[in-house]
């Protein structure tokens, strides 16, 4: 899944290819993928693109004196930009093309999603507020005033674990499941720790954690193209999905802890004063 870093990067991208360009076509592949009806899609046609924004780990287009088209990719959405679109209208079928937005000198960009689980979604409004997951964003991690203070008083009431308190996007915006494994292996913390239950020592190795991490992998994005951002995510991870090989820091064997539909890497040495954390998968097929 595309997080803060990565959509960032989708942002400068777009940013400079697309800002100044009129939009003259914009083609629903998969009709599932529109969340609404009005404005149409059409009333985004014929419209300069003015601005991209990054909301959280959602983008979007601000047009001329038009509506935003703000999307999210989900888990398995990607943007593709194309120097030159196909010619003739892409067919509906079982492809993973879910839209494609056309500009007025031939180049443009598609919106696919694998997988079975389509959760891609795509908005049409007059204001990114009007979004659901964008009304109800906390704080972006990255901004000037997130500062140690702000972060004990978001997690201060947290009577859960780290790990689920920063991928909580009403919390914090814009961390995911990679990024939060990767955070608390910098701060040094386990992901099972009460997140209320930080001192002020602790709060602010996380805050420092929290802001090094992102902005380093902002930086390592910067500059990379669309179709390299996933690689380029992969390759700067220390601990998440790389549970079995050695962790960089320490030299300990990275572990994980499987959900049912996600999982977690850490480092028992690194995070958890050397012991292991229980798999409850695991835990509930043997017994």
């Amino acid at each position: 899944m595309p997080e803060l870093p990565e959509v960032e990067a989708l942002k400068d991208f777009l940013t400079e290819h697309l800002v100044g360009h009129e939009i003259v076509r914009v083609l629903p592949v998969a009709i599932n993928v529109l969340k609404t009806y009005a404005p149409p899609l059409t009333a985004l046609e014929g419209r300069e693109v003015t601005a991209v924004h990054r909301y959280g780990k959602f983008l979007g287009l601000e047009t001329a004196g038009g509506p935003y088209l703000v999307t999210h990719l989900a888990r398995a959405g990607w943007l593709h930009w194309r120097d030159r679109l196909p010619d003739g209208p892409p067919r509906p079928g079982k492809g993973p093309l879910a839209l494609r937005v056309a500009l007025e000198t031939g180049e443009g960009f598609d919106l696919t999603e694998a997988g079975t689980q389509k959760r891609l979604a795509v908005y049409v409004v007059e204001d990114p507020a009007q979004v659901p997951g964008v009304a109800r964003l906390g704080p972006d991690p990255l901004a000037d005033d997130f500062d140690e203070e702000r972060l004990a008083a978001l997690l201060a009431p947290e009577r859960r674990q780290l790990k689920g308190a920063l991928r909580d996007q009403s919390l914090i915006a814009g961390v995911g499941n990679a990024y939060s494994d990767e955070i608390l292996h910098a701060a040094k913390m386990s992901p099972f720790k009460l997140a209320a239950t930080l001192t002020p020592q602790e709060t602010h190795r996380l805050h420092q954690a929290l802001r090094t991490t992102l902005t380093e992998a902002v930086e390592r994005s910067r500059g990379v193209a669309a179709g390299r951002l996933k690689a380029e995510k992969k390759s700067g991870l220390r601990v998440h999905g790389r549970a079995g090989e050695p962790c960089p820091v320490c030299g300990d064997t990275v572990r994980e802890v499987s959900f049912s539909d996600s999982s977690l890497q850490y480092c028992p040495t690194c995070q958890t004063g050397g012991k292991p954390l229980a798999d409850r998968r695991l835990s509930r097929l043997l017994k």
